[in-house]
């Protein structure tokens, strides 16, 4: 029965991808010529792996809840510098991709090589700072300053994210709550910071733009806690990276606090995946049914459910739209995907 309640949410989720980025398909192949445009350069390796990057694809979520902001507060997402930014989001969502690579010492992602694995991590490192530049020189064109304080503010907000990251590595002490600060710095702030730009740029009102802001935080959060989860329960070829790396990377997630918060025993078998840093004497598939088997799964997704309603929720007194629906429909995709 579970399994074909299951099936049924990622039919809902294929469905509202297709209804949310059909509506902005224009706009979104725009998105793709800018990021072409933007990734050029003389320097031949920054436009080789410019080009790389770009045709490794992605859902492109962040540039189109910029877009779809925009156009639900009654702007038009289809102006030049409403492209413009949303490819902005996307370049800075790409630098921190590239980072995090060499971090977690990553050689896939999207089922490619990643920039650290073909080129070695100081070209890696150089890239992802090329790419937070350009993204900043490009949206100095708007010149507005509201704009550079949503982007200044997010990119510190993702870096602590990170530092933070790397301070509980291997910490099979860290609470649900420092776990939720380290994943919203990293990734629901970006997801705020795309709606509140698509907001400014369309003039919305302070209000709108603050429901906005809320409603990016928890679909970002939710999106994360879903991530997190997939990386238990998805193959290496849906997540296009490989499954099950996060705990040998030392990242304990909310599935594993939850295991070590109600089983007996648990921790010191995450311990032991976290120290042999492979499942040779712990399995994968053990790993995943102590989760499962505790209940840890269940409730972590509950969590995401309860940020993806609270994302809805900050929409209640949006007036309807085809663009406004798209917003609310969005946290059932985030729900209900397997990648």
């Amino acid at each position: 029965m579970q399994g074909s309640s299951h099936t049924v949410a990622l039919q809902e989720a294929a469905l509202s991808a297709r209804r949310i980025f059909s509506l902005i398909s224009t706009e979104l192949k725009q998105v793709e010529a800018e990021f072409e445009r933007q990734a050029r350069s003389n320097v031949q390796v920054i436009a080789y792996i410019g080009e790389y990057l770009r045709l490794s694809g992605g859902k492109r979520v962040r540039p189109a809840l910029t877009i779809l902001a925009n156009y639900a507060v009654g702007g038009d997402g289809s102006r030049p510098n409403s492209i413009r930014m949303a490819t902005v989001m996307e370049f800075l969502h790409t630098a921190t991709l590239v980072h995090d690579d060499i971090i977690d010492n990553a050689e896939v992602r999207r089922n490619r090589p990643t920039v650290n694995a073909l080129y070695g991590n100081q070209t890696a490192v150089l890239m992802g700072d090329w790419l937070y530049m350009s993204a900043y020189e490009t949206s100095l064109t708007e010149r507005s300053l509201p704009v550079l304080d949503i982007l200044t503010r997010v990119t510190r907000k993702m870096t602590e994210g990170e530092l933070l990251q790397l301070t509980f590595l291997g910490d099979t002490g860290v609470t649900e709550s420092q776990y939720l600060d380290v994943l919203q710095r990293k990734t629901a702030h970006l997801f705020s910071a795309c709606c509140e730009v698509g907001a400014l740029l369309g003039h919305a009102n302070a209000n709108q733009q603050r429901a906005l802001g809320e409603y990016g935080f928890n679909l970002g959060t939710a999106f994360q806690l879903i991530d997190d989860l997939l990386d238990f329960t998805a193959s290496d070829d849906a997540l296009g990276k490989a499954a099950g790396v996060d705990l040998l990377g030392g990242k304990v997630t909310l599935p594993i606090i939850y295991l070590i918060e109600t089983e007996s025993g648990a921790r010191e078998l995450v311990e032991t995946v976290v120290r042999d840093q492979n499942y040779d004497r712990i399995s994968r598939s053990e790993l995943l049914q102590a989760v499962a088997g505790s209940g840890a799964l269940e409730r972590a997704r509950d969590r995401a459910n309860q940020y993806a309603e609270a994302a809805r929720s900050a929409l209640d007194d949006f007036p309807d739209s085809d663009y406004a629906e798209s917003l609310r429909s969005i946290p059932s995709y985030v729900l209900g995907r397997d990648r």
